[in-house]
């Protein structure tokens, strides 16, 4: 028997996308809807056969859905909770994939009706690529998922969603709000607003007369791929989180300030070290 009966999917793009793709190829739903705002890319969902139907009305889509999914920005979150939450029907379960908890996870469950369940969910994975022609079915795949479960989690609601992820090809782990935040302001966010940072930093240098980022190769290339993310959302993020971005910015501003010294002081056993620390921590991620 396929786990879900219905599933509501709000925001179709790369995430929502992905994870409606991977649970019909494995079998997991038996229908989906999709709902957003953008006809064009919700008719292309259907086209492509991501979603069965759609809808620009978010208290009609989830009608009858037996599990809904947010994959909208996480600033929209919680006012998307509080709109189809009279529309839930008894024993739905609503969990999102924002990458910001704290904020969220609370106030969601505070919105949703007796019998109806909310989990706090965010899967780790990702392209710079956004709507639903970038989506693929393997996207999760070996990748982790982190929920976020509280005291007023429903047990069998938390089982379903962990099954969702496993099936989609999650490894799940279940952590508290603020541990989740301050993780992801480590692994995630810090590396995009050091991306960010690091290209407008060599656009802006105008010691010559040229825009040097054409010279850039495959390194620079790699390393600030993720700066052609959707600022939107990570102006979004940025500000949710502000309080563990900004502890992981000083952080990383103090071994920034201490490479920066080994290099004015021509300490070549210290750069050696410095680097071979990095190598060793790097090589040691599965």
């Amino acid at each position: 028997m396929p786990l879900i009966q219905r599933l509501a999917i709000i925001g179709v793009g790369l995430i929502g996308g992905s994870l409606a793709r991977i649970l019909r190829e494995k079998g997991a739903v038996v229908e989906i809807v999709g709902i957003g705002r953008g006809e064009a890319n919700l008719r292309k969902a259907v086209e492509l056969g991501v979603i069965d139907r759609y809808s620009l009305d978010p208290v009609a889509g989830v009608e009858g859905a037996d599990l809904v999914f947010l994959a909208t920005p996480v600033c929209s979150i919680i006012d998307m909770v509080a709109r189809i939450a009279p529309a839930l029907a008894p024993g739905c379960v609503v969990t999102d994939g924002g990458s910001v908890k704290g904020e969220i996870v609370a106030p969601c469950e505070k919105l949703l009706p007796p019998g109806t369940f909310f989990v706090g969910g965010h899967p780790i994975a990702g392209t710079e690529k956004s709507g639903v022609e970038a989506s693929f079915a393997a996207l999760y795949q070996g990748k982790r998922c982190i929920l976020t479960p509280t005291a007023q989690t429903d047990g069998e609601a938390l089982r379903k969603v962990v099954r969702m992820w496993e099936l989609a090809g999650s490894e799940v782990v279940c952590m508290d709000v603020e541990k989740h935040d301050r993780v992801v302001a480590a692994i995630s966010h810090l590396p995009h607003m050091v991306a960010y940072s690091l290209v407008n930093a060599v656009g802006g240098y105008d010691r010559f007369s040229e825009n040097i980022l054409k010279y850039s190769a495959g390194g620079f290339r790699d390393f600030t791929r993720i700066a052609s993310s959707d600022p939107a959302m990570w102006r979004d993020i940025a500000l949710m989180n502000r309080e563990a971005v900004l502890e992981m910015m000083d952080f990383f501003s103090e071994y920034f300030a201490g490479l920066r010294n080994l290099v004015e002081k021509g300490d070549g056993h210290g750069l050696e070290a410095f680097f071979a620390r990095s190598k060793q921590n790097r090589d040691a991620i599965s």
